[in-house]
């Protein structure tokens, strides 16, 4: 299929002519910090954070000089608008404070255990508090609302002294930080008024089940204390943030959880230090711009443990979002997205030209950076500056802010102030009017909302814009990445919709080729001589199909420009290293936009043929023995009936299967990418039959297929297809359709 551009407008003007039209936007950008960490959190004082507290963050992001842990003085490039500092709740400021002579806590017989003299005390504190988390055996003494709601007002009284009404918001805010099995769950939760808050936060302590933290944000509301919750780096959670069959407490996921989590969890951090969570490359083949900051990862680096990627990424959970939807009813995963650093050091590095870790002293200094140190199991050069987060809002105040997280009208960007719109509608709005976007609020809705029901022959069209910060590199495109679910499958496209210079498409694919690059990596040097400093563009999706539920949204890149290794190799006089990425392209996402079909036109839809239709028909599954017989030593012949594709599953005596013969051509995205193209380079996949179903894998996950025989066919249902049964054995086909698109075997 091609990815043609229905409309694209492209601007080449002045940052002054677009300030001369801002004035007509009903809502202006504020950029902040949704996850940052100071001297009071027990890791970052373990780190060598030791001077600092929440209200130098606030110092930090107003543009005021800062000391980093390792002793040299630190400032923003570009000052925020806002913050919530997000100190970890357990033991917050106990450890800095216990250590400052004349502080309530240090007064306090517990805080001789926490006084530290020399290198062996941090060990011994870390020790003594994280074994407490981790064995669940909590130190009350420093849990008392004596000791923990101390700090913890300390902490609101700090935002209220930093926050100034129109200039500069401060946040309420915490960070609830479950580890269980070392996988991250950690939630950033904010406080709409620092007036309305509890006497103590929710820490993993008290509980380490994001379904309890929902359960007590729905208390906190009730109570008067509006509070919302957003999840952070999903890509190390080894898929457990985002589950399609059971939650955290065993229990299968229902309309209740799914309710729960969209009410309470309104945004996903998709970008920060430790990676970025929207895609990983095997979850989206087909995307040339996924491989961007992937980190495969588990927090402490356990021994002997492989990440699991499927359940860790934000597009992947959309999609499987739409196939609950579709197969149950519901969706939880209707997330925003937001931008993040949980930096350590107080301060932020968001530029590539002004990285200083972090994680305080175990990455603050050039040298040791770049020379490849490990850092509990993390080689440091494959950290990254922090992600940001922007904000469309009325005005730079708490309530406003806050309404819009709420309504989700956010975007993230990869650390540079890249301004961006995105608007979904039955109509195209014309981009190029000077009041286009009072006309998209009025007839159309913005990023994080639902499109408004549309006609059986209407496809929603889409407006798109984007500004280049003035410090950074130009603009090379925008993209509109789709997502769509039918009987339980999932599949993805991304749209090449407004690019800079007279680039044209492919004629075969609609790919935009590359923009070429300025970067000199001798000097780690680029120049702004290709790409543009605004693009705007409207699309209508071409392939539109009204009974399939869909989210869209925005993303736009940069031109290419040096990675912070390549920056700080040049000051060293070294290489830079290999195991990275010597230029990166910097980028912006918007929340997505959802379309959900009307009852009419989902029951008029195609349903597909489900388990319980097979078993209605009388349709018996295999018992292991003939599954053994119908597969082990065997080739098979395998129609998707989705998607109409045929391909050949080779099952090897060894318990190896390889998929070949997939119609010449790459599949379209989903989870199984790496499956496949390891099918198409001869690497096989091991699976096992056991309980009459196909055990095997898919990135690290596990899941099974179990056969139905109905009359003298075969049908097979996948476990992560959400009940559908949508492969069919067939005949060894005389000709293959080189045309068919593809989708994974079972």
């Amino acid at each position: 299929m091609r990815r043609t551009p229905i409309r694209a407008i492209l601007f080449s003007s002045t940052i002054l002519a677009f300030a001369a039209s801002a004035s007509a936007q009903e809502r202006q950008a504020y950029f902040g910090e949704t996850h940052v960490h100071t001297g009071w959190s027990f890791d970052a004082y373990i780190f060598g954070n030791h001077k600092t507290t929440p209200a130098d963050a606030y110092k930090y992001a107003k543009g005021e000089t800062i000391k980093h842990p390792a002793g040299y003085d630190i400032k923003i490039d570009t000052p925020l608008d806002w913050m919530g500092v997000t100190d970890h709740s357990e033991y917050v400021g106990t450890v800095a404070l216990a250590n400052t002579p004349g502080s309530a806590i240090s007064k306090l017989p517990i805080a001789q255990k926490l006084i530290v003299k020399e290198p062996a005390d941090i060990q011994r504190v870390y020790l003594w508090l994280g074994t407490s988390m981790i064995d669940g055996k909590p130190v009350k003494e420093l849990l008392s609302p004596e000791v923990a709601g101390s700090v913890w007002k300390q902490n609101n009284d700090m935002a209220d002294a930093a926050n100034e009404p129109g200039k500069f918001t401060a946040f309420c805010s915490y960070e609830w930080t479950s580890t269980p099995n070392n996988r991250n769950m950690h939630r950033n939760v904010f406080f709409k008024d620092c007036a309305k808050v509890p006497e103590l936060p929710l820490s993993s302590i008290d509980t380490t089940k994001p379904e309890d933290l929902w359960d007590w944000m729905d208390g906190q509301r009730k109570a008067g204390n509006e509070v919302l919750a957003i999840s952070h780096n999903a890509n190390l959670s080894d898929g457990h943030m985002f589950p399609t069959d059971v939650d955290e407490k065993g229990r299968p996921i229902d309309a209740a959880w799914a309710d729960s989590r969209g009410r309470n969890e309104r945004l996903s951090e998709i970008k920060q230090i430790k990676g970025a969570s929207e895609t990983h490359p095997t979850l989206s083949p087909s995307d040339e711009f996924a491989n961007y900051e992937i980190l495969t990862y588990l927090l402490g680096d356990p021994a002997g443990r492989i990440p699991q990627v499927s359940g860790s990424y934000i597009r992947q959970a959309l999609k499987d979002g739409l196939s609950m939807a579709e197969a149950k009813g519901f969706n939880p995963y209707k997330t925003g997205f937001v931008g993040g650093a949980d930096s350590h050091d107080t301060g932020v590095p968001y530029r590539q030209d002004n990285f200083y870790g972090g994680h305080g002293l175990n990455d603050g200094d050039i040298k040791e950076r770049m020379s490849g140190h490990v850092f509990a199991g993390l080689d440091v050069r494959l950290e990254n500056p922090a992600g940001l987060t922007g904000v469309w809002a009325e005005e730079n105040t708490r309530a406003s802010l806050f309404d819009a997280m709420q309504r989700k009208e956010t975007f993230a960007t990869s650390g540079p102030h890249i301004k961006v719109r995105f608007f979904g509608g039955a109509n195209t709005t014309d981009v190029a009017k000077q009041d286009w976007v009072k006309s998209a609020y009025a007839s159309g809705v913005p990023m994080g909302g639902d499109l408004p029901p549309l006609g059986e022959a209407k496809a929603p069209s889409f407006a798109v814009w984007a500004v280049k910060d003035p410090t950074s590199g130009n603009l090379d495109r925008i993209q509109i990445v789709k997502g769509w679910s039918k009987h339980g499958q999932s599949f993805e496209k991304v749209y090449d919709v407004a690019w800079a210079g007279n680039r044209t498409p492919d004629e075969f694919t609609g790919i935009v080729p590359p923009i070429g690059s300025t970067v000199n990596v001798s000097d780690a040097s680029y120049t702004n001589t290709i790409g543009s400093v605004e693009l705007k563009g409207s699309w209508t999706d071409p392939e539109f199909d009204p009974g399939l539920d869909a989210f869209y949204y925005l993303r736009a890149l940069e031109i290419p420009t040096p990675r912070w290794t390549t920056i700080q190799a040049k000051e060293l006089g070294i290489a830079p290293p290999d195991n990275v990425a010597a230029s990166v392209q910097e980028r912006a996402w918007s929340s997505p936009i959802w379309y959900t079909p009307t009852k009419d036109l989902r029951a008029a839809a195609d349903k597909g043929t489900t388990v319980a239709d097979l078993k209605q028909q009388g349709a018996t599954a295999l018992d292991t023995k003939a599954l053994t017989d119908l597969v082990v030593g065997k080739s098979s012949w395998v129609r998707n009936n989705v998607t109409g594709e045929v391909f050949n599953i080779a099952w090897t005596t060894s318990g190896q299967r390889l998929v070949g013969n997939v119609n010449g051509s790459i599949p379209k995205p989903s989870e199984i990418g790496d499956v496949l193209h390891g099918g198409l380079t001869g690497q096989g996949t091991a699976y096992a039959i056991k309980d009459g179903a196909i055990i095997t894998t898919l990135n690290n996950a596990p899941y099974e297929a179990t056969v139905y025989k109905l009359g003298d066919k075969y049908y097979a249902a996948r476990s992560n297809e959400f009940g559908f049964a949508n492969y069919e054995v067939v005949p060894t086909p005389r000709m293959l359709d080189p045309l068919t698109p593809q989708k994974a075997p079972f």
